[in-house]
């Protein structure tokens, strides 16, 4: 591997690439006027066509935006040209630079490639054992948005070694400031893999910390859009995050790669048809979270069918047409052998009555049409009997009934939940209306259920799941409702599931998605977390996720690392603000994570060293570089140095041991290059 940084050279080649640069950026500024200049007054034919067209061409505005910190290109292919060359688009002499978007010059000619396509694979899958028809591969180093250096590696030349790009490591462990960036110029091979599996396929990422998971996601987002846009611009994608301050977090990640329409959402957001103002404790959430819950409610919705015991009677003019009651009856239960949905089969089934009087029209020589069938199935005893056998159901107000009626939960329930866990989720007083109650969260997913049983929920074209480890069973079919015709990206950690209900197993998880065929990838490679620190929460593994693949961090920085007991002459709270200026002093972003409790106190000792800080979600600035972190919004989220306030303080936080290591295990691992744990009680056994 040979290197070029910013010193002169007899040819320049540094220069070379800073022009190429420089021309570079001045085809996406071409192509902006070009977009912005478009006048589509000719070309649409009414103000609808006008709007769609403007709002196409804006979003085109949108997505060529030139980010000046953001490097326009990150590497070079030199492809060779050998007979049956691996890589078909590469010829002899052709080099393309690789960037986050396509950029052409005044004569279409590419001035950089998306690294996307198909001729942009070899950048991050070649190798000396397999060089895929390149002969060098070119990394750019940048200081902002300045082109600083470059390294070479000449995968077809037998007589130079292998060995860690030194760019690659620098990108990796470049501090952070700002929200989560993409990871585009640093995807590794077993990554690309997942980044680029087809639409059709769902995968299921297993990833401890500093693999790199939701950065694998989001880039297979960016990827399928890139692929299959048409497709997936009729059927929308989405990704879904554990809460509001990981969304925005990772919210532009996305944009970055020129992708503005995939949105953003929490499981939460997606159930939200009644308000949540109340919490459960764990062992009703358990139930709740249950996938027997299912059943119940399935029982519960069907139960208000009831069997016709009377005839209907339809008059038109001065006929009378009779359906009788067992005719009548044999229509609802096919209906009901169908499986079709609650509310589907009700608006089906006045048009099976019309039709059966259509048929006695005809019999008597009548010739009816298709007005004359809507016509009957909108007559008043048609409407009536439909009310009466078949009643509209009110999923939010079924919820209710099931979990404020004993009675009405010992039938529906019978046989699936005993009556201890029928105890758990009854509410101990009645409430008036849906309005008043004070649903949970847990709640809000049931009555999801209800409503996909009454009305089918609207499927996407992709979901990406992420921190996946902590739903339950009936989160997982919410999420599955949205992805039944499309495919899904599931990632998570076992190891870091937090909730009562954490996940045991991806093959459960992803049969309660409605997923079971997803291929299963684990990454074991930690890019993220140093060596110290990553060996130092692996402690806890065999107690939280006994038999998980340890993460091997390649990191060649070991980063920094210290375990401090507080006490002495100072206070432990002004240890705990000491140890932050310590790591302020470093370049990048800090965050003080700690027990949820600990927070307020944590705060006013910040305040009164003068320290300003940042909440969870909020944007660190070159100013502000410090957030204080509850323990328990701290999965997902990463920071240059982390002080990790009371790790035995974390753990008895949660409702039992278990929950609470993994807790710790999450909290530990937040670091990207330094580690301070402070602690007055004893550390936790585990980590002896």
């Amino acid at each position: 591997m040979s290197s070029a940084v910013s010193e002169a050279v007899s040819d320049d080649p540094l220069g070379r690439e800073r022009s190429h640069l420089t021309a570079s950026r001045a085809a996406l500024r071409a192509m902006r006027e070009d977009a912005e200049a478009l006048d589509i007054k000719d070309v649409t034919a009414n103000w609808v066509n006008a709007a769609v067209l403007s709002h196409q061409i804006e979003e085109r505005i949108k997505a060529l935006a030139d980010l000046s910190h953001t490097p326009l290109f990150f590497g070079r292919l030199d492809y060779l040209h050998a007979p049956g060359a691996e890589q078909a688009e590469g010829a002899e002499g052709e080099q393309f630079y690789i960037g986050r978007r396509h950029v052409h010059d005044a004569d279409g000619d590419p001035m950089v490639i998306d690294w996307r396509a198909p001729v942009s694979q070899p950048f991050y899958r070649a190798s000396k054992n397999a060089p895929m028809n390149v002969g060098l591969r070119r990394r750019f180093g940048y200081t902002g948005g300045d082109l600083t250096a470059y390294e070479d590696e000449h995968l077809s030349d037998p007589t130079e070694s292998a060995a860690t790009s030194k760019l690659l490591q620098q990108e990796i462990e470049r501090p952070r400031v700002g929200p989560m960036r993409d990871i585009v110029a640093t995807i590794q091979p077993e990554q690309d893999e997942i980044v680029r599996s087809g639409l059709g396929g769902s995968v299921c990422v297993q990833g401890g910390p500093g693999t790199g998971k939701t950065a694998v996601g989001l880039h297979r987002v960016a990827y399928l859009l890139y692929a299959h846009r048409e497709r997936l611009a009729r059927t929308g994608t989405l990704v879904i995050g554990p809460n509001r301050s990981f969304l925005h977090y990772i919210e532009q990640v996305l944009p970055a790669l020129g992708e503005l329409e995939v949105k953003q959402a929490t499981v939460d957001d997606l159930v939200a048809h009644v308000e949540v103002r109340g919490t459960d404790d764990a062992p009703a959430a358990i139930v709740k979270g249950d996938a027997r819950m299912a059943e119940v409610l399935r029982k519960a919705v069907y139960s208000h069918v009831t069997m016709p015991t009377e005839p209907v009677m339809v008059v038109r003019g001065s006929r009378r047409w009779r359906v009788p009651a067992y005719e009548l009856e044999g229509l609802v239960r096919e209906l009901l052998d169908r499986g079709i949905r609650y509310g589907a089969a009700r608006e089906a089934l006045p048009q099976r009555v019309a039709h059966m009087v259509l048929v006695q029209m005809e019999r008597s020589g009548e010739a009816p049409d298709d007005r004359v069938q809507d016509s009957v199935a909108r007559n008043a005893a048609v409407k009536a009997a439909v009310k009466t056998v078949w009643p509209p159901v009110d999923p939010a107000k079924l919820v209710l009934r099931l979990l404020t009626d004993a009675d009405f939960l010992a039938v529906h329930a019978a046989g699936i939940l005993d009556e201890d866990e029928q105890k758990e989720i009854l509410w101990a007083k009645p409430v008036r209306s849906v309005k008043a109650a004070k649903w949970s969260a847990a709640d809000a997913v049931l009555i999801d259920e209800t409503t996909d049983l009454v009305q089918r929920t609207h499927s996407l074209g992709h979901v990406v799941l992420d921190e996946a480890q902590d739903l339950s069973p009936m989160q997982y079919r919410a999420v599955g409702r949205r992805c039944t015709t499309g495919s899904a990206t599931v990632l998570g950690d076992l190891a870091q599931g937090t909730t009562p209900w954490a996940t045991r197993s991806w093959e459960e998880a992803l049969a309660h998605l409605g997923k079971s065929d997803a291929v299963v990838e684990e990454l074991t490679a930690g890019f993220r977390v140093p060596t110290d620190v990553i060996t130092y929460a692996s402690r806890l593994l065999p107690y939280i996720a006994p038999g998980l693949t340890p993460v091997a961090s390649v990191r060649e920085n070991p980063g920094f690392f210290d375990v401090r007991a507080t006490g002495g002459t100072d206070s432990p709270d002004a240890q705990v603000v000491g140890a932050c200026e310590e790591l302020l002093r470093n370049e990048g972003s800090t965050g003080l994570i700690a027990a949820d409790a600990r927070i307020p106190v944590l705060a006013q000792a910040l305040t009164a060293a003068g320290i300003g800080y940042l909440s969870p979600g909020e944007e660190t600035t070159y100013e502000t570089r410090l957030t204080l972190v509850p323990a328990s919004l701290a999965k997902g989220l990463e920071y240059d140095y982390v002080v990790l306030d009371e790790p035995q303080a974390v753990v008895d936080a949660e409702p039992d041991e278990r929950t609470g290591l993994r807790r710790l295990y999450v909290a530990l691992t937040r670091a990207v290059s330094g580690l301070i744990v402070t602690h007055a009680a004893a550390l936790p056994r585990e980590l002896a």
